[in-house]
């Protein structure tokens, strides 16, 4: 194993937190779900190809690594509380209102089918192309555009109407 190999491990940890954050629903098994896809990378450090992308290579294993786990717990699955977010003094209303329409954004994507939010989350988090995002879900370029088109529509018509609503009000009591 190289300091080059560490290196990229320790750089993309950032983006693999917030991707199992996305997947799982919850800090606490999020950090649980990357240090088991690390301790799994460093234990097949040697399948990594060089010239090859780094971050592909541990999206994907965090999400080997998360199917493992959802299939091995799916009976005794628990529900986890939500991260608390930090709280301040300077505008309250706002702070609550951002919390309540995070959580609603949250669950509107917990219950998008596993396909759908793996694609939502490699696209619209993560940042990477269709391309890259089909390699790490080991489907074609065509199945993430669907799968992301039908994530979208799903969110739009679970979140939509209420946050057309929410914003034509706001434009009336201005």
């Amino acid at each position: 194993m190289s300091a080059s190999f560490n290196d990229q491990l320790v750089a993309v940890l950032p983006r693999l937190r917030r991707f199992a954050r996305g997947l799982t629903g919850s800090a606490v098994e999020a950090d649980d779900l990357v240090q088991a896809a690390c301790e799994r990378a460093l234990a097949r450090a040697h399948q990594f190809q060089p010239g090859t992308r780094f971050d592909s290579w541990m999206f994907r294993i965090v999400q080997t690594v998360w199917i493992d786990q959802l299939r091995a717990r799916e009976t005794r699955r628990t529900e986890s509380e939500d991260e608390a977010l930090g709280t301040g003094t300077d505008e309250p209303s706002r702070r609550v209102e951002a919390r309540m329409a995070l959580r609603e954004v949250q669950a509107a994507i917990a219950v998008l089918p596993a396909e759908q939010r793996l694609a939502l989350l490699l696209v619209t988090v993560e940042g990477l192309s269709y391309r890259e995002a089909a390699e790490v879900a080991a489907v074609p370029v065509g199945t993430i555009m669907s799968r992301l088109a039908r994530a979208r529509m799903a969110l739009l018509a679970k979140l939509g109407g209420d946050a057309l609503r929410g914003s034509t009000e706001d434009a009336k009591a201005e």
